[in-house]
This record gives C-alpha cells, structure tokens and sequence, in this order.
C-alpha cells in the first residue's frame, strides 16, 4: 500500500472525534479555492457536508470567507477554461488505440455560469469595502486638515475667520 501525503489533513479534536473547526475551516477553504467543488473540499478536510453547509449558515465570517473562496475558485476556472480556448486542445489521432483525456469545457461553461451570481454579489461587497475605506481615509484627511486649520489661528479653509 503506497503512502499518502496526508500533511493538508486536519488534525482531529480528541474529544469530539472529527476535525477542529480552525483546522478543517482552513483546508476546506484552501480546497474549495483551488476547486470550487464543496464535496472534494469537506473530503480532504475530513468533515462532512452537511457539517459545512450548516457552519456556513450559522457563522458569518466562515461564510464570507466561504464567498471569497467561491470567488477566488470562479477565477481560477475563468483562467483555465481561458487558457484552453486559446491554445486549444490536444486530440488522439484517428485510429489511436488510447486517447489523452480532455476536460470538458462544456462542465467548465455551467460551472462558471452557476457561480457567477455569487461571485458578482461577492465582487460587489469587496468593491463596496475598498470604496468606505477610501472614504474612512478621506475623512480622517480633513478632519486632520481642520484640526491643523483651527490650531492656527481658527481660521477656515478659505482663509478667513469663521464669522457666524
């Protein structure tokens, strides 16, 4: 019997048994960003589905990250399916006795299209959070400038004392 790597396996709570949620969560993410397959992903996490899908309907964070997972996964398809429309693919020559086997672009195709909603939700939230923490640092920007502005003389912007 040949060895497995067995190095990305969780290791098991001794008193429950199963995976400790730190370390299954971190490879079940891992497997689902490089697959975006969940049922792969719970196998080598050594957990089952339904324990991941109730995880992700009960702790927020674990299902945000399970988004940017989803996310991360959805471009990692794009670019491969990319890849292979653009160099082609390798067929068996006629009357060869043994074919390579190739990946169905067509599988490609509906999972990108499944995912493609809750990547763009997901895109759509990240943008959204660039876009407060432009607007946090904007704010701080003036609100030094005022501080600096009434420090010197308790003059405003434009020059002037503030006459109210």
């Amino acid at each position: 019997m040949a060895d497995k790597d067995l190095s990305d396996r969780p290791a098991l709570d001794a008193e429950a048994g199963r995976p400790c949620f730190a370390d299954w969560s971190r490879v079940f993410l891992g497997e689902l960003a490089a697959t975006s397959n969940v049922s792969a992903a719970a196998r080598l996490a050594g957990i089952s589905t339904f324990v991941v899908y109730e995880t992700r309907r009960t702790n927020s964070e674990f299902n945000r990250q399970w988004q940017e997972a989803l996310c991360e996964g959805y471009d990692h398809l794009e670019m491969a399916l990319l890849f292979r429309l653009r160099v082609g693919e390798i067929k068996p020559a006629a009357g060869a006795k043994r074919g390579v086997r190739l990946f169905d672009n067509a599988t490609s195709l509906r999972l990108l299209t499944a995912h493609r909603e809750a990547v763009a939700r997901q895109r759509a939230r990240r943008d959204n959070e660039d876009a407060d923490t432009i607007l946090a640092s904007l704010n701080t920007k003036l609100e030094r400038m005022r501080e600096r502005s009434l420090a010197v003389g308790g003059q405003g912007v434009g020059g002037a004392a503030d006459d109210a």
